[in-house]
């Protein structure tokens, strides 16, 4: 333990215990400021050891203003949030987790204008583990045809890198209806129940946002959303709950070989 007049902090291999000025503040080896908090300590740099530390600095940060930790609840500019991504980003700031992708994801999710999606959604991903992105968007299954085009209509290209939208209010919004309007994505297994031999499976990115509706048959494992990115081929399950390098995949047109 090291002393520098008001600060004092304790530096193990699985956690780092800062006190400063009568506050005290720990973070554990898996938190994403463990690494800027160890150098700042090291440095003596207690300005930086604050800001690293400091989790409702850190939360109004890396929101830029729009949501905000006041006196143990979150808040989206002037509204309390009482939904359950709320309570599970308040759950990983307690044992600090990495809560980074989650506000993100919270974020965008406020801005989508339908309140069953913004309701919703947040379970639908934890039930059928589809994982954030670190910006806050989500990643999910879609199968294609083999020539990489929808399977509805034959008009959207889905090989790696293209991106489809459509007008919002086109997209069937009634969870009471299965197959509908918009674009279809989501589990795994709903992904590999179409199509067999005859198809292709990608991975899809998606701005919570744009999420219409999320449909009750199917066993709830699908979602229609008014705009993705196809990011990469299909080679192994995302069991990552943040996913941050993608599946590279391309179709070669002239063997008709995919690469991944």
């Amino acid at each position: 333990m090291e002393y520098e007049g008001d600060y004092t902090y304790l530096l193990t291999g699985k956690s780092l215990s800062v006190t400063l000025k009568g506050r005290m503040f720990i973070i554990r080896v898996d938190h994403p400021n463990f690494d800027k908090a160890r150098e700042a300590v090291l440095a003596e740099d207690w300005d930086n050891v604050r800001r690293a530390m400091d989790i409702p600095a850190e939360i109004a940060h890396h929101s830029e203003g729009n949501i905000k930790f006041q006196e143990g609840s979150l808040w989206y500019k002037s509204e309390m949030i009482h939904n359950v991504v709320g309570r599970r980003i308040l759950d990983l700031i307690r044992v600090n987790g990495n809560f980074k992708p989650l506000m993100r994801f919270l974020d965008r999710l406020m801005e989508n204008p339908s309140r069953r999606s913004v309701n919703e959604l947040y379970s639908f991903l934890k039930h059928k583990n589809m994982p954030f992105t670190p910006d806050g968007k989500f990643l999910a299954y879609k199968s294609i045809r083999r020539d990489w085009t929808d399977h509805h209509t034959g008009k959207f290209s889905n090989e790696v890198g293209d991106t489809n939208s459509m007008v919002r209010n086109g997209v069937c919004d009634d969870a009471e209806i299965g197959c509908s309007q918009g674009f279809h994505a989501g589990s795994l297994e709903y992904a590999q129940s179409f199509g067999g031999d005859q198809a292709h499976v990608v991975v899809v990115e998606i701005d919570p946002a744009d999420v219409v509706s999320v449909p009750k048959d199917c066993d709830c494992q699908k979602l229609r959303t008014a705009s993705y990115k196809v990011v990469g081929v299909y080679s192994r399950a995302l069991e990552e709950p943040v996913v941050d390098e993608y599946f590279d995949g391309s179709y070669n047109h002239d063997t008709g070989e995919i690469s991944l």
